[in-house]
Formats: structure tokens, sequence, C-alpha cells
């Protein structure tokens, strides 16, 4: 329960208190008010007085003692039992002093709206009004003048009908109020279901990315190590034969041996590149800012592209996935600049918002047609999607030919569910 519903859960209980303790100071003031002020006069004088209206007293017990027998509160037959002798001891009182029409005479109000229902409810309110009115009025109506009974009754039916109208109105205030908390309690159950299930999706994620980068990695290997180690394999062939064969050629054979010194040092360079791209090391180092801001530099260095890198909104930890996507995104649409863009100029802007985590990767290079991808292109670009997609979050690309290329990818921005110690292991996060 969030803090403003704990604050109206203890009010609520305060003016349920009071309101168990509001007749019972109504009796006592229209008890003192009426000794004060020559209670003594009537019949029986003020012992009578002081005897009604504890016997009043200890007449509105009975709802207290009902639910300490175990039950919700008075109803039914019951409650009608008790109302009607609340409405009896209310007019006896009333013809002690007009303080107890003026006073507690809202407690027979209060009471039969309380533990009446239906129809009940408004018999016992007109029964109080009709038993307190003529104490309004100077007396009761007088049969032989029309007029007094027509205003007695109009009394009192005005009287039925104002506690019947603001009593409804107070119902509906709290049943709203009822439904309210109701719907904030299912919205903090929905929440821990999401939470859940968010970190069901991660786990689930968690488990497919292992596949997806074995997939990435054989296809990796095929399209770099195992092209390279295929041509080196040619060219010492080729060196081989050109050797021991007649007519031996030095410069023949030293240029195949060249050739394949150069797919060897090709090879190696891919291959780091490759292993640089899926390593998390930078991640499981420092900040995702920080480590994006490294990963940008080391593939400046690399490329000889200037990368800069921004950083808007406030940065904040975010689930383990979460950072980990969006820092695989980053590689994998910075080595496509490498290798097809032939950009002079890249920007990277990291962008944490009120739910999301953004990512855009801009360069100015030879850009392409989107619904042509270059060759070689594809793969990555299917890679970064599923990525954010597993996640649920969203990947585009804008380019044009001649007019750079823009990727931008969006993830969730879910907060750590679990401590840092149940980060997963290094093997278990996908591309590790």
């Amino acid at each position: 329960m969030v803090a403003g519903d704990g604050r109206l859960e203890r009010w609520e209980g305060r003016l349920e208190r009071l309101a168990g303790a509001v007749p019972y100071a109504l009796l006592a003031l229209a008890t003192l008010v009426t000794v004060l002020d020559g209670g003594h006069a009537a019949p029986g004088g003020a012992p009578v007085t002081l005897g009604l209206a504890a016997l009043a007293a200890g007449w509105m017990l009975a709802p207290t003692a009902a639910r300490r027998r175990g039950r919700a509160d008075l109803a039914g037959p019951p409650a009608v039992g008790y109302v009607a002798g609340l409405v009896v001891l209310i007019a006896a009182l009333n013809t002690r002093s007009i303080w107890f029409a003026t006073f507690f005479v809202f407690v027979g109000y209060l009471h039969s709206w309380r533990y009446l229902s239906g129809g009940w409810r408004f018999a016992g309110v007109a029964a109080t009004a009709a038993v307190s009115v003529p104490h309004y009025l100077g007396g009761p109506p007088d049969p032989a003048r029309p007029g007094t009974l027509l205003t007695y009754l109009l009394v009192v039916g005005v009287i039925t009908s104002m506690v019947g109208l603001f009593s409804l109105v107070g119902e509906v205030t709290a049943a709203r109020s009822a439904e309210r908390r109701r719907m904030v309690a299912r919205l903090e159950e929905l929440l821990h279901e999401n939470a859940g299930l968010q970190a069901q999706l991660l786990v689930a994620a968690r488990e497919a990315g292992v596949l997806d980068e074995r997939q990435r990695m054989a296809r990796e290997i095929h399209d770099t190590l195992a092209q390279s180690l295929t041509g080196i394999i040619t060219q010492l062939q080729a060196a081989e034969r050109a050797a021991d064969g007649p007519g031996a050629d030095p410069a023949v054979w030293r240029r195949h041996l060249g050739n394949a010194v150069r797919l060897a040092r090709d090879g190696l360079a891919e291959a780091r590149r490759t292993v640089d791209a899926v390593r998390p090391g930078p991640l499981r180092a420092a900040r995702l800012p920080d480590a994006l801001t490294h990963v940008a530099a080391d593939w400046s260095r690399l490329s000889g592209v200037p990368a800069e890198v921004t950083v808007t909104g406030e940065p904040r930890p975010l689930h383990p996935e979460a950072e980990t996507t969006v820092l695989r995104v980053a590689q994998e649409a910075l080595a496509n600049v490498a290798k097809h863009a032939d950009a002079t100029r890249v920007g990277v802007t990291l962008s944490y918002m009120a739910d999301l985590l953004a990512l855009d990767v801009r360069d100015d290079g030879a850009g392409f047609d989107t619904s042509r991808p270059a060759a070689g292109r594809g793969f990555g670009l299917t890679s970064m999607r599923q990525r954010a997609e597993r996640l649920g979050g969203t990947f585009t690309i804008e380019s044009e030919p001649g007019a750079g290329t823009a990727v931008s990818a969006t993830v969730p921005a879910i907060p750590p569910v679990a401590a840092a110690a149940d980060r997963p292991p290094a093997e278990a996060v996908p591309g590790a």
C-alpha cells in the first residue's frame, strides 16, 4: 500500500473511533445542558433525566456487545429492535428537555441508517423525526387545525429526505473510496506480476541469447577466420607448387607466401575484432555510459574514424540484460560502420528516459538503400533487431545512398530486479 493510502487508513480509523464516541458525547452534552437549564423542573426532576440518559447510554452498547460476540454488526430483526428501543428512549428524553431533541436526536438518524437496511432505514429516520419535530413546533399537531398537521408532516418528510440524501451521498463516497483502494491494491498486484514476468522474460532472453550468440559466432568464424584459413592454404599450396615444379620461379612462390602472410594478418585482425565485439568486459568493469565511451574510443583507434559519445538524461543502473543489449547493438552498429560506411565521423547518443533506454548511432558515410541491404550487412541488422525486440524494445534504421546511416534502438528501462550477486556469470550473458 502506498504512503498516501496508509495515511488515509489511519484517518479512517480515527474517524471510526470518533463516530463511536459522538453518540455518547451528544447524550452527555444534552444531559448536561438540560440539568444546568433546569431539567429538574420536568416530572421526576434531574434524577429521572439522569436515569433515562444512563439507560440510553447502556442501550447504545448493544451494537458493541454484538460485535464482541463475533458478529460483524447488528442486522435483521435485532437491528430493528435496537433502533425501535432507541427511538422510544429519544422520545422519552425529548419530554425532559428540547436539548435532547436538538442534540441527541441525531443519534437516531445515524443509527437508523447504519444498522437498518432498505426501507427500514427511512422508517427509522422518519420515526426519529416524528418524535422530535413536535418539540421544534411547540407541541404536537392539533387535529382541529389541518395546517399544523400538514406542517408537521412536511417537516418530518423534509428531515427524512435530507437525512436519506446525505447518507446516500456518504455511502457512495465510501464505496468509491473502497473501490479506489481495491484498484490500487490490484494495481500493485499487477506491478508485482509484471516484475515477475519481466524477470521471466529476461531469463528467456538470456537462454535465447546464448543460442543466438553461438550461431552468430559460428557465422563470424565462417565468414572471417574460415575464409582466411582457406585462402592461406590455397596460397601456400600455390607457393609449394611454384617452388617444387619445373622451372621454379622464386618471385612467384615469394608472391604466394606474401599473399598468405597478408591473409593471416587480415584474419588475425578480423579475429581480434570479432572477439572484441562480443566480449562484455567493458560493461562488467564500468557503468554503461563509461563502457560505451570505452568501446567507442577503442573502435576509433582501430578504425581511425572519430566517434563522439553523448549521454542525455540522468544515468542510472538498469538490469544487466538491458545494458548488455544496448552495448551489443552499439558494438554491432560501429562494426558495420567500419566495414561498409567509409565514414569520416560517427555520433553515438545514449538517452535515459522515464521508461526507456535509447541508443542512436549516426555516421556520415556512404549509406545504402534500406530496401536492399548491402551484402554482408543483413545478418548484423537482423542481430541488432532481434536483441532489441527480445526485450520488448524497438529497432529502426534510416539510410540513403550518400546520406549516411542512422541506427536507433530502444529497450525498456528495466530497473535491477536483484542484487549484484544475482548478475549472470559471463558464460550466461548473451555474447559472453
